[in-house]
């Protein structure tokens, strides 16, 4: 049966990002990401400079460097995948955190519904989750479709529309939600989304658009109605209404 046929769910959908929201930006994940994207881009025939300069421009225009790349280029994105994020060394990098796991499991599951919210394919997605043991604790997955022509990503405003509609929540102000990228919470914050909160580890280095980034102190705490933390345990403060008690 379709959503659209389907009775709505009363409870709020919390929306966690996966890669360095559920596991910290200390794993060094995007920095070895961040290898493999430039690589990519250097296969395509462009030198070194080139593709540093598309890498980041395509994720600051786009939000993905991939968006980019299939507007841009004649690639195809499974191939960026298989390339990129399939061949990470997940398991050496992360492991699963017995703390994390309880505190998904102190959800209140009669008060709301835990959903997954990502800009990587569905392989990859499932690959973290698997890996961190909260496989069994996500009730859906919403993911960038690489396989469709023109799929959307964060912080489009139609991802989040869409990611609504296959939870079949129709209210946003409903909709709790927790990202490493500013940028995607300020853009949920703008649609509507009633509880953004911001995980931002201050003080460690990251990889963005091919960029090395330290995460300093931000002045913007609590601007546009939006909570900053540093360890997801916060959550259980920031949001005690949808943990059980």
């Amino acid at each position: 049966m379709s959503p659209d046929t389907t009775e709505e769910d009363p409870r709020p959908v919390i929306w966690f990002d996966i890669d360095n929201t559920l596991y910290s930006a200390s794993t060094k994940i995007s920095q070895a990401m961040g290898q493999r994207i430039h690589a990519y881009f250097v296969s395509l025939g462009l030198d070194e400079d080139k593709a540093s300069e598309l890498h980041l421009k395509y994720y600051t225009e786009y939000g993905l460097a991939l968006r980019g790349l299939t507007r841009h280029h004649d690639i195809d994105p499974m191939d960026f995948d298989q390339k990129c994020d399939g061949t990470l060394p997940l398991e050496d990098l992360i492991k699963p955190n017995p703390s994390l796991r309880k505190l998904f499991q102190d959800l209140d599951r009669s008060k709301v519904r835990v959903w997954a919210l990502t800009n990587a394919y569905k392989n990859h997605a499932r690959r973290v989750l698997r890996i961190l043991d909260l496989e069994d604790q996500i009730e859906g997955l919403v993911y960038c479709d690489y396989e469709q022509t023109g799929f959307t990503c964060k912080p489009e405003p139609d991802f989040y529309h869409n990611a609504m509609k296959q939870a079949n929540i129709s209210d946003p102000s409903r909709c709790y939600f927790v990202d490493d990228s500013r940028l995607n919470i300020v853009s949920a914050n703008r649609l509507g989304w009633g509880h953004c909160v911001h995980f931002y580890e201050v003080g460690l280095v990251i990889v963005e658009g091919g960029k090395t980034k330290k995460l300093a102190q931000n002045d913007t705490v609590n601007s546009e109605g939006i909570t900053q933390i540093s360890d997801l345990e916060e959550l259980r403060t920031v949001w005690p209404e949808i943990f059980i008690q």
